[in-house]
């Protein structure tokens, strides 16, 4: 039987030990003083589900092919394909990107990939704010309540969340998924600014506003993890 590859981070923040399965592969976080020795076990305990996961992930990335960061590679874009283009200007100091229909140049002073998905993440993060904003305005003109202020973030796990201040945050990679998949997320924090917890209530809201949140919900689920560059 094959051994599973995974890096281990300890976190002053853990409580138990826990795995995580993402697109860079499997995460095993442990509390600060936990047992180097029992991180194997633990591992093979899990090995069925982390076998499982790593396959419906495979599968998932079938459906939804990842971002292709070349010369005439590709970009997800709310449920668009766009084609890449890449100049390398020697000297260039400040990557610049810009979207011309169908087509996103992105100019750069070297070659490399890491340049290149620099100047790309900050451009997506740059289109999320213009892109939420609207959606966000729009939901909670349409629903009379009122928002504090908006952050983009790229966190890990978290698609968008909400403060009982009604501080509103969205994830910049849903502008990698489906244009409804955003449509959603965007529901469900404004929800929250009437329902702050995950009660019946909040559900109930959410249904009357969003009917097919069930469905996105899975979406999520099953793609999540292929949202990244």
């Amino acid at each position: 039987m094959s051994s599973i590859p995974y890096r281990i981070r300890r976190s002053n923040r853990a409580r138990h030990a826990r795995i995580l399965v993402g697109g860079e592969g499997v995460e095993v976080v442990v509390p600060r003083r936990f047992p180097m020795r029992e991180v194997a076990p633990f591992v093979e305990e899990k090995r069925s589900w982390i076998e499982r996961t790593l396959r419906r992930m495979r599968e998932s990335e079938t459906e939804l092919p990842p971002a292709r960061l070349e010369e005439g590679g590709e970009l997800p874009y709310l449920g668009e394909r766009l084609a890449l283009g890449v100049r390398v200007e020697r000297g260039r100091r400040r990557s610049h990107v810009a979207r011309r229909g169908s087509e996103v140049v992105v100019s750069v002073g070297g070659p490399g990939r890491a340049v290149l998905r620099d100047a790309l993440e900050r451009w997506y993060r740059r289109q999320a704010r213009v892109e939420v904003k609207g959606r966000l305005d729009a939901a909670v003109a349409a629903t009379g309540v009122r928002y504090e202020s908006l952050q983009i973030r790229g966190q890990r796990t978290r698609w968008g969340s909400c403060s009982s201040s009604g501080a509103i945050s969205f994830n910049w990679r849903l502008l990698l998924a489906p244009a409804e998949i955003l449509d959603y997320v965007v529901e469900h924090e404004v929800a929250h600014l009437e329902v702050h917890d995950h009660s019946e209530n909040f559900w109930s809201l959410l249904a009357s506003r969003c009917p097919d949140w069930r469905d996105h919900e899975r979406w999520l689920r099953r793609h999540g993890h292929a949202l990244r560059l």
